[in-house]
């Protein structure tokens, strides 16, 4: 069924997380995420306490009800007593606040004027304390997108929860090398119009936060979505996978709440998690502002004009402008463009070999590892950069045709000799020459069956496009 998001009254806003390189928010531990095995471990048990308004949280109490013992282990290489709640936190992380701000000026957004520290009520074990640091960075920012701006509501610098390991109905294991790295939050309005929309926007938050050179890998961000229909409930998913995985699950929460309303079900405002297939189970309550009370172990921070302003001069170019760039100078495809920037190598062969197209040295860098990868399943962590020279020079020379580099750069992983005699081109008067005698020697086949014959002995010297178009000229 086609969902006409407008008539249901459909809301919809983003929060992404992204995590940050260098040291954690409040001690001096690098932010490695050490696989090394755990040389301390220890158990806790966590309550809620109330917030500023002097109430418990929803989703505190939620998760204080299950009873369950946290198990931590960690490697002291990249934790101390900050993460194990044994000493109080240090000073605010100033490389994470000014990496925060430059994204927040990105984002067009209005840096506050003091620095706050809050404590946020967390009791399912993923912070020691009980309680996750959070500061409200910047408000009121804006992103441009194909249908309007979408409103950038907070920014916020905050610390990475602790990685779940295991859990059973009595206890939750964690791991703390995650503890306390830190992690910016950003969080839109619910102007987002549709579950496209929200994969553009989430996209663009994403270009912005890879321009200023933060945390990368698997698991480094992470995309929760808010979505609401009239007369449903406002869900936060959590547990996105990748960004193509957004439009999916924002349909299954509507027609899981148009079924609800159908069947007069209640429904309430909760988080819930995205399966592999798609659906989202139960995770708790929806936490509200309950949660929230000052941090007094950490003092306040100003935010001087002229520091912003010195910022504002230091903004790194957007990937998406320098994308713009790539494909304008070197007339290459914009997908290209987008997976070469910040290629050295590529621009460096641009220079040295100027009899070929930039289109040419750009394929050979992208798209044929990738072609080597899934048809031949060879393992292209074994090209490096003097193998691409060394190819890219035979075709700059006139030595190899260019349908010739992905065999070359094949011979390459298996460590073979090459023989460029085996990879010389053919002319097209030789190739029609060729053509003719087999037509003439095997009456009666199909246009495939020729190109085959063809193709199984001139693969890597001709372009199979050339091959066809001639014998598209004389097969009548």
């Amino acid at each position: 069924m086609e969902i006409d998001y407008q008539k249901l009254g459909f809301k919809c806003g983003l929060e992404i997380h992204q995590q940050l390189e260098g040291k954690k928010l409040f001690c001096d531990c690098k932010t490695i995420n050490s696989d090394k095995e755990a040389d301390v471990k220890f158990e806790r048990r966590l309550r809620a306490v109330a917030g500023e308004t002097g109430e418990v949280d929803i989703a505190a109490k939620h998760e204080m009800k299950k009873g369950k013992k946290f198990i931590y282990e960690a490697n002291s290489e990249d934790t101390c007593l900050v993460e194990y709640d044994e000493e109080p936190p240090h000073a605010l992380n100033k490389e994470a606040l000014e990496t925060a701000l430059k994204i927040a000026l990105l984002l067009n957004a209005k840096i506050v004027d003091e620095i706050q520290i809050m404590r946020k009520t967390v009791v399912d074990g993923s912070n020691v304390s009980g309680f996750q640091r959070t500061t409200l960075v910047a408000q009121d920012g804006f992103i441009e997108t194909s249908k309007g701006k979408v409103k950038i509501q907070t920014i916020c610098l905050e610390e990475e929860a602790a990685q779940k390991l295991e859990e059973s109905n009595n206890y939750v294991k964690y791991r703390l090398d995650r503890l306390g790295i830190p992690l910016i939050e950003i969080a839109t309005d619910a102007s987002i119009k549709n579950n496209e929309h929200a994969k553009e926007a989430a996209a663009y938050i994403g270009m912005v936060l890879r321009s200023v050179g933060v945390k990368r890998g698997l698991g480094t961000i992470r995309q929760d979505v808010n979505v609401s229909i009239e007369k449903g409930a406002r869900t936060e998913i959590k547990g996105f996978q990748d960004l193509r995985s957004i439009p999916k699950v924002i349909d299954y929460e509507i027609h899981r709440q148009l079924n609800a309303i159908k069947q007069n079900k209640k429904l309430n405002k909760e988080v819930r998690k995205v399966e592999k297939d798609f659906t989202t189970s139960f995770l708790r309550p929806l936490p509200g502002a309950a949660r929230l009370y000052p941090e007094t172990d950490v003092l306040t921070t100003r935010i001087d004009k002229k520091y912003i302003e010195n910022l504002k001069k230091q903004l790194p170019k957007l990937l998406a402008h320098k994308e713009e760039d790539l494909e304008k100078k070197y007339k290459i495809a914009k997908d290209l463009a987008k997976e070469l920037i910040g290629n050295e190598l590529f621009e460096a062969l641009v220079k040295k070999y100027n009899k070929l197209e930039p289109s040419v040295i750009a394929h050979t860098l992208v798209n044929i590892p990738k072609e080597i990868k899934t048809r031949f399943n060879h393992d292209i962590s074994k090209l490096d950069k003097e193998h691409f020279e060394e190819v890219l020079d035979y075709l700059n020379k006139g030595k190899i045709a260019k349908e010739a580099i992905i065999d070359l750069l094949i011979k390459k992983i298996k460590n073979e000799k090459i023989k460029l005699e085996s990879f010389t081109g053919i002319s097209e008067k030789t190739l029609e020459k060729e053509i003719k005698e087999l037509l003439e020697k095997k009456k009666g086949l199909n246009l495939g069956a020729y190109m085959g014959i063809l193709m199984s002995k001139y693969r890597g010297k001709v372009d199979g496009k050339k091959i066809m178009e001639l014998l598209k000229k004389f097969v009548k």
